[in-house]
């Protein structure tokens, strides 16, 4: 980090309490709002606007009324705005970075690195606005010429975790805007700062006015309403799979786009022909990344009888040695739990392993860094009748056990109801290309932890979800394809 940046002090620049739509910022009609608290200290960071109905309508106004201007920009219209959208990104990363660090608890670095991913989504549209285009069909209609148009679908609400405050309303709103739809983001609760930034930031970069939008307040409150209406044509949502299964509920009556970026119960697979060092350390890079809150952590780790105990004792080694902290403090490499809930249900989980057998090896317990932190956990001899190894776990805690054959490894990775994203490690290219295929999950690492990026397809099969995010694939759910024919004299 460039030392003579201070983070948080370019962070207080882009603090923004009020909800931002129709081109300008707003205080709650009532002058309500909430608190944001810092989950490391437990300190109150800044309030947040606590908006009305009438305000969320007031923002769905001003999406209706940008789409057909927002729309009908020239593609290198709308692609310099958002190259200069990303620009400011880039450059205030570090400010952004800290927010992330104060309303979320990542380590910095990692918070550094979630705004790189946000920024990289956004020039990646910018791009692809200018790709986006019709296709021609040959016909199988004499004197008759056929195509089919890609139009927006209209304004899109883009409702985002707590997790990647930043990069997943950038991953939305970036593909959404490419397409030619106007975004209204309704961040969590928890972490309103990051959407708020971003909401300066594309300001400045002079996106017209309703083209991008940020509301806050409770979501239980707002969600319904954007649901509802009919004028919101699409809904992305990043979120668990208890709450995707409720907003698939609330957008039927309407027939809207819905994708859903849901829950995730990851597998990481080591075989016998596995570089066991490789495949410890891509392990603790799966397990403990966002101090396991992520819905990308391998919380079920299946390793070969044969590495098995080498494994275990390596990998235990190396979780001890993780430095827990304040997400400022120099070399924190795991943050605080986001609340007491969620510190409680890892606590349970560990708790109930045990009691059914489990071996605890490391941590299982809260960590003498303060009351709202988890130690770095390690349970061996985990079986099926566990609560972790049902439920996702979304903290610091990984379960191991082991298995004898391959056919046995598959058949316990795929006895979830998730289908987000697994791992194996092996030395075999046929047995690597055999084992994905039968994997049931949308995206899967062979001897690696890091397969994420704005070129790829991210999403999930089975209850992770609908759809896709990222690459030419992110922009289906906000477009309409309408077939024309046409005959000439």
């Amino acid at each position: 980090m460039d030392t003579m940046i201070d983070p948080r002090r370019q962070a207080r620049t882009l603090v923004e309490s009020r909800a931002f739509y129709g081109g300008r910022w707003h205080e709650a009609d009532d002058g309500a709002s909430y608190a944001v608290f810092d989950p490391a200290t437990g300190g109150e960071i800044g309030r947040a606007a606590d908006v009305s109905n009438a305000q969320v309508a007031a923002a769905i106004d001003a999406g209706e009324m940008a789409l057909r201007k927002w729309s009908g920009l020239l593609p290198l219209q709308r692609s310099r705005m958002l190259h200069r959208w990303c620009d400011l990104m880039e450059e205030r990363r570090y400010g952004l970075a800290a927010l992330i660090t104060l309303e979320q608890g990542k380590p910095l670095a990692e918070a550094l690195g979630e705004i790189d991913y946000a920024a990289s989504f956004v020039r990646w549209y910018a791009e692809e606005t200018r790709r986006g285009g019709g296709d021609v069909i040959n016909s199988h209609l004499p004197g008759k010429n056929l195509r089919v148009n890609r139009a927006p679908v209209g304004v899109v609400a883009a409702i985002t975790p707590w997790n990647f405050p930043s990069a997943m309303l950038a991953r939305k709103a970036a593909a959404a805007l490419a397409a030619g739809c106007p975004v209204i983001g309704l961040p969590s609760s928890r972490t309103p700062f990051s959407a708020l930034a971003l909401a300066l930031l594309a300001e400045e970069a002079e996106l017209p006015e309703g083209v991008f939008s940020v509301v806050t307040g409770s979501s239980r409150k707002i969600v319904p309403q954007l649901c509802g209406d009919t004028r919101i044509r699409a809904v992305s949502f990043t979120g668990s799979t208890e709450v995707g299964r409720i907003i698939a509920q609330l957008c039927a009556p309407t027939i809207k786009h819905v994708s859903l970026e849901l829950g995730g119960h990851a597998p990481f697979i080591v075989f016998e022909d596995a570089d066991p060092d490789a495949a410890v350390d891509d392990a603790i890079n799966a397990k403990f990344q966002t101090t396991g809150q992520d819905c990308l952590a391998a919380n079920r780790i299946f390793v070969h009888e044969s590495l098995h105990d080498g494994f275990v004792e390596a990998f235990t080694e190396k979780a001890a040695a993780l430095r827990v902290g304040n997400g400022f403090d120099p070399g924190t490499q795991i943050g605080p739990m986001i609340d007491d809930a969620a510190l409680a249900k890892v606590d349970e989980q560990v708790r109930d392993a045990v009691g059914r057998g489990a071996r605890l090896l490391q941590g299982g317990h809260v960590h003498e860094a303060g009351p709202g932190f988890y130690a770095p956990t390690v349970l061996a001899d985990i079986s099926a009748d566990m609560l972790i190894m049902h439920e996702e776990t979304f903290g610091p805690v990984a379960g191991i056990c082991g298995f004898r054959s391959e056919a046995d490894a598959i058949s316990r990775a795929n006895a979830t109801e998730y289908g987000l994203a697994a791992y194996l490690h092996t030395g075999s290219g046929a047995r690597a290309e055999r084992v994905s295929r039968q994997l049931e999950f949308g995206m899967v690492g062979i001897n690696t932890s890091k397969m994420t990026g704005a070129p790829i397809p991210f999403g999930g099969v089975k209850q992770s979800g609908l759809g896709r995010e990222g690459g030419p694939y992110g922009m289906h759910d906000f477009m309409e394809y309408k077939y024309v024919c046409s005959a000439y004299e």
